[in-house]
């Protein structure tokens, strides 16, 4: 930075990160690196196979674009923003993958995808794409808290804002872009910045997948532009009309950008989801899963369900008859009746040919929401809820969760993300094949090329299958 330059929170930010040595990292964070690319790997092996994931994989490989990074589910391989695109939305793409708390964010759906398909085209190192995800989720995680909540609750998707900033940073990274040039490649993705919350109202559940998938491309685009020479306002977060004051509100943190830079991080913060839906609805899905094995309980002895929990989840996760997969993973109702019915932890409740479910119906008409002012208050630190269930012999059960399974305060151990791992890649990859990427992914820390990995994951896929959906029903009520 010139003399003449003054420094903003956002370039002491940038700064702080570019200065980071893959040498010089801790091994706890390379860990969590680690889990983080194994986990969202997983999400989005078990997204492209999906009706979205499917549609952009086809979109991708119809182009006939040449590159040499990976494209989930596939065997070929394609140009790095394009695999960043289709990769993230596929990760995205079935409410799976991880959040930064507080921050509103999907951290990994956009970092993961847009670093690794980085890293494979510039042949970076196994430990050069892990600081990549661990500077990319640092950006991720202060951004989200920066820009507040007030913009989210306008409708905005965080994800989509600061996604194509998080972005540039890991794929920059990765690719060891000067300081000036990454700061030309975050201004650039200033611009692309993008993404509302229609898609919460019940129909076209796809666009919020593809959030993820448009954010991470936009990052790798200007990181390829801003390497050739291509420049970008260089207080595109917090300067003039900037991020943080054309999308950002009335609760913007400026100071979240650089406060306390190096004295933690974020990527051993992350909430890596134990639930296939709203973050909003964990809490909810925990409870209901602890009372269920507690006390034995079937749909048949459900009477009544209380769901007790904040204004945002009462207003935006309400919806008592979804019909495609993205309504029902935002409806609490509907994930009630699969915490109750079926397995809380299982995407394929939620899956277009599942929605109909006449068990998982019943108990979402009994279930019902209001709001709690002791679990609203510890928005948006906490997705908390109070789950009360009174059953047909008379018996009332209850229970809070402020913090449910997944979260940095309950996290999933690293055997626990390899089991959600393999449990996702079952359908895409044989078994042989899903050991093996998770063998070479456990490797990185120490790997000198990610070929081990990118060859595990384009070998020992299975071929695409899927049955029609069900014929939506009304026999439920």
């Amino acid at each position: 930075m010139s003399s003449t330059q003054i420094a903003t929170a956002s370039t002491r930010l940038v700064e702080y990160l570019t200065g980071l040595n893959e040498a010089q990292i801790a091994p706890v964070l390379l860990q969590h690196a680690t889990m983080a690319v194994l986990d969202n790997v997983g999400c989005g092996l078990y997204g492209s196979r999906q009706p979205w994931g499917r549609i952009v994989n086809d979109f991708v490989l119809a182009e006939r674009g040449q590159g040499r990074s990976t494209l989930y589910g596939s065997d070929q391989s394609v140009p790095p923003a394009r695999a960043a695109f289709a990769n993230g939305t596929s990760t995205h793409g079935f409410e799976l993958d991880d959040i930064v708390q507080g921050a509103l964010t999907h951290p990994g759906a956009v970092v993961v995808s847009a670093a690794l398909a980085a890293a494979e085209e510039h042949r970076a190192s196994g430990p050069r794409l892990l600081l990549g995800v661990i500077a990319g989720y640092e950006m991720m995680a202060r951004l989200g808290h920066a820009l507040g909540a007030e913009h989210n609750t306008r409708g905005f998707h965080t994800t989509g804002i600061a996604g194509p900033i998080a972005a540039a940073i890991g794929a920059g990274i990765v690719i060891k872009l000067t300081g000036e040039q990454l700061l030309a490649a975050i201004g650039i993705a200033c611009s692309t910045a993008a993404g509302i919350k229609a898609f919460t109202q019940g129909t076209g559940g796809m666009v919020k997948r593809m959030h993820a998938g448009h954010a991470a491309e936009a990052g790798v685009v200007a990181c390829e532009l801003a390497k050739r020479g291509f420049t970008g306002p260089r207080e595109g977060i917090d300067g003039r009309y900037g991020l943080l004051e054309v999308i950002g509100g009335s609760d913007t943190h400026p100071d979240a950008l650089d406060y306390s830079l190096g004295n933690s991080f974020a990527i051993t913060q992350i909430w890596v989801k134990a639930y296939p839906c709203c973050g909003l609805i964990h809490s909810t899905a925990h409870a209901l899963e602890s009372l269920k094995a507690e006390h034995r309980l079937s749909p048949a002895q459900i009477e009544r369900i209380r769901i007790c929990t904040g204004k945002r989840a009462v207003a935006q996760n309400g919806d008592p008859d979804p019909r495609e997969p993205m309504a029902a993973q935002y409806s609490l109702q509907y994930s009630a009746g699969v915490a109750i019915a079926k397995d809380a932890r299982d995407p394929e409740a939620y899956a277009q040919e599942n929605l109909f479910d006449l068990s998982v119906r019943r108990v979402a008409a009994r279930t019902h929401l209001e709001v709690d002012e002791a679990m609203n208050a510890l928005y948006p630190a906490h997705f908390a809820a109070r789950v009360v269930v009174k059953t047909t012999d008379g018996r009332t059960l209850e229970r809070t969760v402020i913090d449910s399974k997944g979260t940095p305060a309950d996290p999933l151990s690293f055997d626990e993300v390899a089991a959600k791992f393999a449990r996702l890649a079952a359908p895409v990859k044989e078994p042989q094949a899903i050991e093996r990427v998770r063998i070479a992914a456990r490797e990185l820390v120490s790997a000198p090329t990610l070929e081990p990995l990118s060859r595990s994951l384009r070998e020992g896929n299975l071929s695409p299958s899927g049955a029609p959906p069900a014929r939506p029903t009304t026999e439920y009520a």
